[in-house]
């Protein structure tokens, strides 16, 4: 299923921001993209993520932007500094007729090299992971609603079709028994024709129904394909996922149409046959972008 969210967490310290976006995929298929020096966040955000969704190809994109140098820690470096002054008191103290001694200000000090220590602070692992995931916690959610309701669209939509199917195996099922009648009325003048309707006759045209009927009966397809179909009604209520279950159940429908086919030697079971399978294809279709 195709879905989108977007969270922000917003401190002092920093400003971070997590997206979500999955398309349709059999599987599921987490690819984490975050700055390279958090590359502690991979982990902890694909297990969130995993918990959440439970099939798609997924994106998630988190960004963090420290704030007025929230990481950056400048200290003195006395020692250079220290240096720096006892140099200027030996240059005064060599030459004091060619240089007027006065105080050297702050920011004349701050300008030479190495007088401060400008460090990059150590981050504490578990308070970014914890913020981080406070942002895709927002993320997830807004994902999880929108494709909570294409999931409600694409429900009904299989629903229907479901329902459609279930008509066509009514009027197979009605069709079904015709099927041996015709065969017994064919059969009979036939062999009238070459038998003058003996009493032997008679026999092998009861005794040939009788094989047709069996060689030909659905019954077990149909009352197969009435179960499924009470399930997949039952699945798509579901408040869990069931896509991969409806994987499962789609070829079970798509097997028995099959046999159904192959079994029944008339027009009009086989021209619902071609119906009830070009509607269980667009189930099957619609089935991958379920979770």
């Amino acid at each position: 299923m195709t879905g989108y969210g977007r969270g922000k967490l917003d401190n002092e310290q920093r400003e971070i921001t997590a997206e979500v976006r999955s398309v349709n995929h059999r599987y599921l298929d987490i690819t984490v993209k975050a700055p390279k020096v958090y590359g502690f966040l991979e982990d902890p955000v694909k297990k969130a993520a995993a918990a959440a969704i439970s099939r798609g190809k997924v994106d998630i994109y988190i960004s963090v932007r420290e704030k007025d140098g929230g990481n950056i820690e400048i200290t003195p470096n006395l020692p250079v500094i220290e240096g720096y002054l006892s140099a200027l008191e030996q240059i005064g103290g060599a030459y004091p007729a060619r240089l007027k001694k006065e105080a050297v200000s702050a920011v004349e000090l701050f300008a030479l090299p190495d007088v401060l220590n400008v460090d990059k602070k150590e981050v504490e692992e578990s308070v970014l992971v914890s913020q981080v995931l406070d942002a895709l916690s927002q993320a997830l959610s807004m994902h999880s609603e929108m494709r909570s309701q294409e999931g409600k669209h694409l429900c009904e939509d299989i629903g229907y079709r479901g329902r459609l199917i279930g008509q066509m195996v009514g009027q197979i099922e009605l069709r079904s028994p015709d099927c041996v009648s015709e065969y017994r009325e064919r059969l009979s003048a036939r062999m009238t024709e070459l038998l003058d309707g003996s009493d032997f006759a008679q026999q092998r045209i009861l005794t040939e129904a009788a094989i047709y009927a069996d060689k030909i009966s659905v019954t077990e397809e149909i009352v197969r394909l009435k179960s499924h179909l009470q399930q997949l009604s039952k699945m798509l209520e579901a408040k869990s996922a069931v896509g991969r279950k409806l994987d499962f159940l789609v070829q079970e429908l798509n097997r028995e149409a099959n046999t159904i086919g192959s079994k029944a030697n008339d027009f009009a079971i086989a021209s619902h046959v071609v119906d009830m399978k070009a509607e269980i294809e667009k189930i099957r279709e619609q089935v991958q972008n379920l979770e």
